[in-house]
């Protein structure tokens, strides 16, 4: 496994110092023509060792600086931002690019044929002041309050400061195609987005505490063998002891149709259903329809005279048939569409007319 090794100078807080430059035994056409192009004193490149020393002369200068990329941010946080209907006014008032520059620390045509980039001091500031001031700002206010929330904030800036310290941007080696005069260069071939989104990752959103987990604790639930409650089954309330009720009491749940009498001279039959409940009655079988006076024939009254000292008016009195079929007396049509029944159902009732 090879071990991708980096100089003192790359290391975070490291000031800058000359590149090491690792160079294989043949020199790649490319490079020689790279730096033909850039040089304004026409020097020999006949051998690794010109390369070698063209090529870190050029690159240890001070006006040796790469752009990496730009990126466009937020010039004040997002509540002070300027709101306009045109866009181009907005990108104008609220928005900043900031140019990332680098310089060269490493390069190595050997293992690994890379060339490694760190960052300057000065674009190390300005990310360090936008995360402080804009980009904090907005992840606090878009978050809710705790009560640990301004310490992980401050914890969360002290992250992106040793981070981007450390930031080290690798890339192929045939980035050097990309070099200019005094060492200056420019990354090609979409590499800019490569360093863009490095750079981007390393702003870390502020998670706020996750919420916390109560622990309901239920208890065990007592089976039949378990000891620890005794008499568990037996109930907290006795039911009261019912009264013994004789079999002959209790009525059938199918009521009869009729009575064996409604007078007032049974009043022992009624005395025995104070201790029932009382059944409601049942719907009649029979309902007269509803007809006028002239759809039948109405006989004439007759008087009756009879020996018995009875008179109209007292015969008038009388219940009608109808009613004494409801009661329960024996009542049979005699053929005239009239009923005959007997005077002797009545008999304990009259007895003290005779």
């Amino acid at each position: 496994m090879v071990i991708n090794l980096l100089p003192a100078s790359a290391a975070a807080f490291a000031p800058r110092s000359a590149p090491t430059i690792v160079l294989n035994s043949k020199v790649e056409p490319w490079l020689t023509q790279t730096l033909k192009r850039i040089n304004r004193i026409k020097r020999p490149l006949n051998s690794v060792p010109q390369h070698y020393r063209c090529l870190t002369e050029t690159l240890s200068g001070p006006a040796a600086i790469w752009t990496l990329c730009s990126v466009m941010l937020p010039k004040k946080p997002d509540s002070e931002l300027v709101k306009d209907s045109n866009p181009l006014v907005e990108a104008m008032f609220n928005y900043q690019f900031i140019h990332v520059e680098a310089y060269v620390v490493h390069v190595d045509m050997v293992s690994q044929h890379e060339v490694a980039f760190k960052l300057t001091p000065e674009t190390i500031e300005d990310l360090i002041k936008y995360h402080k001031e804009i980009y904090s700002v907005d992840v606090s206010a878009s978050t809710w309050s705790w009560a640990e929330k301004e310490v992980q904030l401050k914890k969360l800036q002290d992250e992106f400061v040793q981070a981007i310290n450390r930031f080290v941007f690798r890339t192929g080696m045939r980035a050097l195609e990309g070099l200019e005069e005094d060492g200056a260069g420019e990354l090609l071939d979409g590499r800019s987005e490569d360093v863009k989104n490095a750079i981007l990752q390393l702003f870390h959103p502020l998670l706020p505490p996750p919420p916390r987990i109560v622990d309901v604790v239920r208890p065990a639930p007592l089976l039949p063998s378990s000891t620890g409650a005794g008499n568990w089954w037996i109930p907290s309330q006795q039911m009261p002891p019912q009264p013994l009720v004789d079999a002959w009491r209790v009525l059938s749940s199918t009521p009869s149709p009729t009575v064996a009498s409604c007078g007032d001279g049974h009043p022992g039959f009624w005395a025995t259903m104070d201790n029932v409940q009382q059944l409601p009655s049942p719907t009649p079988s029979f309902s007269q329809p509803f007809c006028s006076s002239g759809d039948y024939y109405t006989p004439p009254q007759t008087t009756v005279s009879l020996a018995m000292p009875y008179t109209t008016a007292s015969l008038a009195t009388l219940p009608l048939p109808s009613v004494l079929a409801n009661c329960g007396s024996s009542a049979s049509s005699d053929g005239f569409g009239g009923f005959a029944w007997s005077y002797s159902n009545f008999a304990p009732q009259y007895a003290a007319a005779i």
